[in-house]
C-alpha cells in the first residue's frame, strides 16, 4: 500500500483505567489468548526500558524518512505510545537520543519503530521504552510524505489509532479495545494456572501434565524399556 500525506489530529483512546489493566500481565501470556499469533515479528526489539504500555499513536513514513515523526510528537498526548511504520528498513534511523528526550518530557510512554534508530547507548540509558528493528548511524531524510492516526502494519500486524500497545522483554503486540475485557479475563485465567502449578512444583516437586503421555499414545510413540 503506498503512503499517502494525511493526518489526523486526533482519535479516541481507551479509558486510562483499562489500559492500566494490562500493566501485570506478561505479553506471553496475553499471546498465548490470542491465539498465539498477536505478537510482531521477532526482529522488533526493546532498546533499553521493555516494559511498554499505552495507546498506539500510529504514523506511517517512507523508508528512511521522519518528516511525520516530528510533527507526530508535537501532536501526541501523554500516555501515548507513538508507533511507527518505517517500512522495516534498517538502513536509515528514524530517530535518536534528541528525539526520544522530547517525547520522554513530554510524557510520552515509548515508541516503537519498524524500522532502525540510533544514539542507541544513549536511548538505553533514558529509562524510556524504545523498540526498534535494528540500529544505524545513517540518518533520515526529512522530505515525506506520510500519515499520521491512520490504520497501519506494523511488525506483521495492523494497528489501528487507539489499540493498547503492550510489550515487555518477550515482545509486543496489540489489543483492540472492544476485545479487552474478553482478552484480560482469559489472561487472568492463565496466570491464575500458572501460579498453581508453579506452587504445585514447589510443594510436591511434580508438574502433572498426563496430555503429554496421550498425546504420545495418539501419534504412534514407541517405548521400549531399554537400549
Amino acid at each position: 500500500m503506498a503512503t499517502g500525506c494525511k493526518i489526523v489530529l486526533d482519535f479516541e483512546r481507551p479509558a486510562r483505567e483499562l489500559i492500566e489493566s494490562f500493566r501485570e500481565i506478561s505479553v506471553a501470556n496475553l499471546d498465548d489468548c490470542m491465539g498465539r499469533i498477536a505478537a510482531v515479528r521477532a526482529e522488533i526489539v526493546p532498546m533499553g526500558k521493555p516494559k511498554l504500555l499505552g495507546a498506539a499513536f500510529t504514523v506511517k513514513v517512507p523508508e528512511g524518512d521522519n518528516l511525520m515523526f516530528h510533527k507526530a510528537m508535537d501532536l501526541a498526548k501523554p500516555g501515548d505510545v507513538i508507533v511507527i511504520n518505517a517500512g522495516g528498513s534498517i538502513q536509515r534511523s528514524i530517530f535518536g537520543e534528541l528525539m526520544a528526550h522530547y517525547c520522554k518530557i513530554r510524557g510520552i510512554a515509548g515508541i516503537a519503530v519498524d524500522g532502525s534508530i540510533r544514539d542507541a547507548v544513549e536511548i538505553a540509558a533514558m529509562d524510556f521504552p524504545v523498540y526498534a528493528r535494528g540500529v544505524t548511524p545513517n540518518g533520515p531524510y526529512k522530505n515525506g510524505p506520510g500519515e499520521i492516526n491512520t490504520v497501519i502494519s506494523f511488525g506483521g500486524r495492523t494497528v489501528h489509532p487507539g489499540d493498547i500497545v503492550v510489550a515487555d522483554a518477550d515482545g509486543m503486540l496489540f489489543v483492540r479495545p472492544d476485545e479487552a475485557d474478553a482478552i484480560l479475563k482469559a489472561a487472568n485465567a492463565v496466570m491464575e494456572k500458572e501460579a498453581n502449578i508453579m506452587k504445585t512444583q514447589l510443594e510436591n516437586g511434580t508438574y502433572l501434565r498426563p496430555w503429554v503421555d496421550e498425546k504420545l499414545q495418539e501419534i504412534g510413540c514407541e517405548i521400549v524399556e531399554r537400549s
